[in-house]
């Protein structure tokens, strides 16, 4: 038997292009979360509408969700690097349009927040064509033997922009005022085109063998039939999208902060910022140890942890109780998110991969947007409380449903072994 080799926590950090990715990265999602965190503020206290906090997700679903397999097939035909630049030169262009609606007197107003919405669309446009691009990017920069321990600080560098983002943004918003916020954002993007652009640009991918005769429409769709053909990716993604789309608690934070646990613009942006919180935390726990041994077994478990955390947290009045049961939620989610992250990279060919991440953008990124719209009708329907606890139970469903319909990951053990 061949000894393991001693277990190197920054591995991928010694990668010189690797450490710009991230703090691109980095300064790219500290910039949206700011953004989120006051747009979703700015528009309540515009409406004091919850659904209206709802049609934020599916305003940038829509074409987030139109553009994904596009976005994914081009990241598998074009530069990477030069794809993912293009995408975050349109979301600088969204983050000055934010500025410049809110600084023009008159163009937001109560009753008159549509272009918002304009923007957020954009927003979503540009998020789409950049999540496979980036996603694909990040695994050239390393050697697939470091995938999870590059996954690993990935995750922890974007919670940590998680973290910082939203309390930022809500303590910008408050002291400083809106205007200001979006500056901030604004700034923070044009630094990630700038860190981004430092990474050196990579050789041509050779062509996968079939693949310059490839019908567009077969191209389109081989990150579906890949995912479709894996039993063991399509259970992951199917558990992740199915989980955030009912626990989509974070939606509803506004009316939390503003009518049930009264803190304001300042603890809105520390409600946000909780679960990334938790998730670094825990990111800095996965990093600095090996593969996990019974990953199928640490996935179920996060996402059913994570359920918990939302039924409790949909049942607190105490603003302690909330953070602390965000945090534990942010923790849990991490564990999914790196195990998951891990999985798609590992048993995906590299010819593959932009399309693969297109879908996983569809299964993840807009269950996102698609969960808060749900959120926002839940609450209508249902009241602010009871709509949380809904989607905390039915999270756990989900957990109970996958593991019986998938014993395959239930029985996954060491990631690539």
């Amino acid at each position: 038997m061949t000894p393991r080799r001693p277990h190197d926590p920054y591995a991928a950090l010694r990668v010189r292009d690797f450490r710009w990715f991230v703090v691109s990265m980095l300064a790219m999602t500290a910039g949206a979360q700011i953004q989120a965190t006051v747009v979703g503020w700015q528009i309540y206290a515009l409406t004091r509408d919850p659904l209206a906090l709802g049609l934020i997700g599916l305003t940038e679903a829509l074409p987030f969700i139109g553009v994904a397999l596009f976005a994914g097939h081009a990241a598998d035909r074009r530069d990477r690097r030069t794809m993912a630049l293009s995408a975050l030169g349109l979301l600088c262009l969204c983050s000055a349009g934010f500025l410049v609606l809110t600084a023009a007197p008159g163009l937001v107003r109560a009753g008159h927040v549509w272009p918002l919405y304009l923007v957020v669309f954009a927003t979503g446009f540009g998020r789409s064509w950049l999540q496979p691009a980036r996603q694909a990017l990040g695994a050239e920069l390393v050697p697939r033997e470091l995938y999870a321990n590059a996954i690993a600080w990935r995750s922890s560098i974007w919670q940590f922009a998680s973290v910082t983002g939203p309390a930022l943004g809500g303590l910008l918003y408050g002291w400083v005022g809106v205007v200001a916020a979006y500056a901030v954002a604004g700034t923070l993007m044009t630094l990630a085109v700038a860190a981004l652009a430092l990474v050196r640009p990579r050789p041509p991918r050779p062509p996968a063998d079939g693949a310059a005769r490839e019908p567009m429409l077969r191209s389109l769709l081989g990150g579906i039939r890949f995912v479709r053909g894996s039993p063991i990716v399509l259970a992951a993604l199917s558990l992740d999208m199915f989980s955030v789309f009912f626990g989509g608690a974070v939606a509803l934070l506004p009316v939390f902060a503003a009518e049930i646990l009264h803190v304001g613009p300042q603890g809105l942006g520390m409600l946000r910022a909780a679960p990334a919180a938790g998730s670094v935390l825990m990111s800095l726990v996965v990093a600095h140890r090996p593969p996990f041994r019974r990953a199928g077994r640490a996935l179920l478990t996060a996402v059913a942890v994570f359920g918990v955390c939302t039924i409790g947290f949909g049942l607190s009045r105490s603003f302690p109780l909330s953070l602390a049961l965000l945090l534990v939620a942010g923790m849990a989610d991490n564990v999914s998110v790196v195990i998951r992250s891990t999985l798609v990279q590992t048993l995906t060919p590299e010819a593959l991969l932009g399309r693969v991440s297109a879908v996983n953008s569809i299964f993840i990124g807009s269950s996102n947007e698609i969960g808060a719209f749900e959120s926002g009708v839940a609450a209508r329907l249902l009241g602010v409380q009871p709509a949380v606890v809904f989607g905390g139970v039915a999270t756990l469903v989900v957990v109970l449903v996958t593991a019986r319909l998938a014993p395959a990951l239930r029985r996954l053990r060491e990631i690539g072994t």
